[in-house]
């Protein structure tokens, strides 16, 4: 999950350091909308219009809320990463936040395939968020995840008594006991109530592609067995290793066999173990999955660090990136699955 930059040191801080460990400088109506928005972006790219019935609409989200309109909402507000999920269901988003362009303008990775360059960005990094531009917007419904509390995931708490009235909100559990394959259901669920065809062969065809992913892994890791995996996200002071029980990715991938390293001396709320740099060597993974988010440091980033040079598998070659926060779709958790059994398939043991 991703790292927050200086905010205060609460639960929220620690939650957005610590589920899939990005650790580095930490909007939304799903539909067409052939109008310029306030930020002189279209959002329409093609894809079916959300919500195409005309009836009262209702969806039971993982907070245990039943979120209701009196029609099928066609303005939706989303995080970059659920609009990434609608976006695979072909629902596009005319607005989202949380990281969704780079520095340098391109696409950022957990905006998927959502065309970021004709949807309004309600805010680019944790803590924005403009609720003009959001009110603007017309929303008929916020989506965003939320972890082991009912916190919506970058909706700021310092504002959100102002956000949440504004519309609906609908959110997805996707950490502490969330199963992978119960979240990639829910959000497959929540695109059916929104108009998504979810029977539709794209869809049909990217669920096998899981499937088969899946099975790939295992035999991968079932084939080239004994590799100890650390999962971990850098930042410039500290190192995270990561405790797979808390991500439901991590948990997933241990489900197919591979053989995670558990840091033994967690943070309280038992996401991860920070190292200082000093101290990067404590464990020895034969192969590091690295947080590919923009919010962490990759591997050009570490060379400059003599610790991380020093580790086995970096030495050996055998750091690959994770996907911290992935997209929950089977289209868009297939290639991850695929790229680990790649990658473990070719690892050898280095530690």
């Amino acid at each position: 999950m991703p790292h927050v930059p200086a905010v205060s040191p609460t639960r929220r801080r620690i939650l957005a350091a610590g589920a899939a460990l990005g650790l580095g400088a930490l909007a939304t109506a799903c539909g067409s909308d052939d109008k310029k928005d306030t930020a002189g972006s279209t959002g329409n790219t093609g894809a079916p219009e959300a919500g195409s019935g005309n009836g009262p609409w209702s969806f039971k989200d993982d907070r245990g809320q039943t979120v209701t309109a009196k029609k099928t909402p066609k303005r939706i507000v989303a995080f970059i990463g659920s609009a990434a999920v609608l976006k695979d269901y072909g629902l596009d988003c005319v607005g989202v936040f949380g990281p969704t362009k780079t520095a340098d303008g391109k696409a950022d990775v957990q905006a998927g395939d959502v065309a970021v360059d004709k949807v309004t960005i309600i805010g680019n990094e944790y803590g924005q968020f403009a609720i003009e531009k959001y009110a603007a917007l017309q929303p008929e419904l916020l989506i965003t995840n939320v972890y082991d509390d009912d916190e919506l995931w970058y909706v700021p708490a310092d504002s959100k008594d102002k956000i949440v009235p504004l519309a609906p909100t609908a959110a997805i559990r996707v950490a502490k006991g969330a199963k992978m394959a119960d979240i990639l259901a829910r959000y497959t669920e929540l695109a059916a109530s929104l108009g998504a065809d979810v029977k539709a062969q794209k869809t049909v065809d990217a669920k096998a592609r899981f499937e088969a992913a899946a099975e790939k892994l295992r035999q991968a890791v079932k084939a080239n067995g004994g590799l100890k995996v650390l999962a971990a996200s850098g930042s410039a002071d500290l190192f995270y290793t990561s405790n797979p029980a808390q991500s439901a990715d991590l948990q997933f991938f241990k489900e197919l066999g591979v053989d995670f390293i558990v840091p033994d001396k967690l943070d309280p709320q038992g996401y991860f173990e920070s190292l200082s740099w000093e101290n990067a060597g404590k464990y020895r993974p034969d192969v590091i999955i690295l947080d590919n988010r923009s919010s962490a440091l990759q591997p050009k980033d570490l060379a400059a660090k003599p610790t991380w040079n020093e580790l086995a598998a970096v030495k050996a070659g055998q750091v690959f990136p994770w996907a911290s926060e992935p997209r929950f779709s089977y289209a868009g958790f297939a290639p991850v699955l695929e790229q680990l059994a790649d990658a473990l398939g070719k690892a050898k043991k280095a530690a």
